[in-house]
């Protein structure tokens, strides 16, 4: 709900100025900024004594008054500009292709892939246009049930995984949370609806032994085996290799080979060590100054990966993130605190590191069903 209070603030010569406290915060029509006050450039006596000085604030509070009341009546018009009460006629639709588009900026082509099928499955629902104004809390929470029972696009009867739906949503969500904040919508609706819970699923890794077969087997664009292989050192995601440039990249006594990170996922900066094999990989580069990985595309990485975990004799279903997934939970495997290797993947909550946690428990079943002695008559 929307309030207006009169509120007096100290000054010199032992009077008060008086303004006016909103909440929640306007766009001022003056400048277009957000702001709590509006100073009516009206002063009081602080301590008033004579019979003219009580008099002035008296008048003085009275027309401060009005003023507020008037303000009031002007919100109620949409003529003030309320934060929620600013561009209510843009298009969602737009506006979230037009955040589908950043990621294409940032480079980041897996990302794009999934901000670009989630902005497929708003305009099956929305259709080309809906006005901001007309988004409501009933409204998403159907598009929550729509994503969670539609089919998959180059399908007639498969729907979408739970995951997948989890991950459009939660893409939804923060263009709702974006909309809000840039004053598309009047109310952070994105406060009252739930996201999908994700079912847990096996997060395919590589063993040392699988990591050291992968290095000794050929592969097409040699570039991208060292890439991976260093991600399975590192953890770090294919973004960040891909940005990665020698002026990010420090040495000293203390800390050794280290990369001042700022993670394009998170946004989070560390100082990333580099084990003494990953910075090896690095120095067969061949390059000095600027990008590490020079030329480094995603359309060069996934059929290649395919193709060399397969030369490789490794049955697995391997991307190249699975080598950040390796590296988490083969530091876990080798006795890492789960909250270090936490910090080393540059997660905000322990609770996602987790999720690797699941994979050592199924590699624990695994490994135990290993030993078969054959025992006559079982």
């Amino acid at each position: 709900m929307s309030n207006i209070n009169l509120r007096q603030k100290d000054i010199a010569n032992d009077k008060c100025s008086l303004y006016l406290d909103y909440f929640p915060p306007i766009i001022s029509p003056k400048n277009g900024k957000e702001t709590r006050r509006e100073f009516l450039k009206l002063q009081i006596y602080k301590s008033p004594k004579t019979t003219k000085e009580k008099e002035h604030n008296k008048t003085t509070i009275e027309f401060a008054e009005l003023i507020r009341a008037k303000r009031l009546v002007q919100i109620k018009n949409r003529e003030f500009g309320f934060k929620e009460n600013v561009e209510l006629n843009k298009n969602f639709v737009a506006y979230y292709q037009a955040i589908v588009t950043e990621y294409l900026s940032k480079g980041s082509k897996s990302n794009y892939g999934s901000w670009k099928a989630s902005f497929i499955y708003v305009q099956k629902f929305f259709g080309p246009k809906i006005n901001s104004k007309s988004l409501t809390i009933d409204l998403i929470k159907k598009y929550r049930h729509f994503l969670l029972t539609t089919n998959r696009i180059k399908s007639k009867t498969a729907t979408l995984s739970i995951n997948t739906a989890a991950t459009y949503y939660k893409q939804f969500i923060y263009v709702l949370k974006r909309a809000y904040k840039d004053h598309i919508i009047s109310e952070n609706l994105a406060l009252h609806t739930d996201y999908i819970k994700e079912e847990v699923t096996f997060r395919e890794y590589l063993t040392e032994e699988e990591l050291k077969q992968l290095w000794n087997t050929n592969i097409e664009i040699p570039q991208v085996k060292r890439a991976a292989i260093f991600s399975s050192l590192t953890g770090l995601r294919y973004i960040d290799i891909k940005n990665l440039t020698w002026e990010m990249i420090f040495t000293d006594k203390h800390q050794g080979n280290y990369i001042k990170l700022k993670e394009q996922k998170e946004g989070n900066i560390q100082n990333q060590p580099i084990p003494t094999q990953a910075f090896e990989i690095l120095k067969l580069e061949g390059t000095t100054c600027g990008k590490v990985f020079e030329g480094f595309k995603y359309y060069k990485v996934a059929k290649t990966v395919t193709k060399w975990v397969s030369d490789a004799k490794i049955n697995k279903k391997i991307s190249f993130h699975n080598f950040r997934h390796s590296y988490a939970t083969l530091q876990l495997a080798n006795g890492t605190d789960i909250y270090v290797v936490s910090k080393l993947l540059g997660h905000k909550n322990v609770s996602t590191t987790q999720l690797y946690t699941k994979v050592m428990d199924r590699s624990k079943i695994e490994a135990a069903n290993r030993i078969n002695l054959d025992l006559n008559g079982l």
